[in-house]
């Protein structure tokens, strides 16, 4: 179900429709607002430079929490193959690992 939320962002009300919570959508344009009050008044600019610089921002923020999530999973990935390859090699074959049956 779509609802209509009323958002002030930058001192301007935006009336977006979403299937989002209302609460989830404020909490992220404070998020917005926050980042707003972060830039300079002088860098801000016209009111749509300063949102730009924000969007900026938050998706530079996105990408870097992406890149780190990507190495995270990676280090895991390679951290349980090691893991995985020395309790393979302390239990030794098994009956029915067909490598084992085939021993000359």
């Amino acid at each position: 179900m779509s609802d209509t939320v009323e958002l002030r962002i930058a001192g301007q009300i935006y009336r977006v429709v979403s299937s989002a919570p209302a609460e989830e959508l404020q909490r992220l344009a404070s998020v917005v607002n926050q980042k707003l009050a972060e830039i300079p008044t002088s860098a801000r600019g016209a009111g749509s430079q300063g949102l730009l610089l924000v969007a900026i921002a938050l998706a530079h923020e996105a990408e870097t929490e992406r890149e780190r999530s990507e190495s995270v999973k990676a280090r895991m990935r390679a951290l349980l193959e090691r893991l995985l390859g020395r309790i393979d090699a302390a239990l030794g074959p098994s009956d029915s690992d067909p490598a084992a049956s085939q021993a000359p």
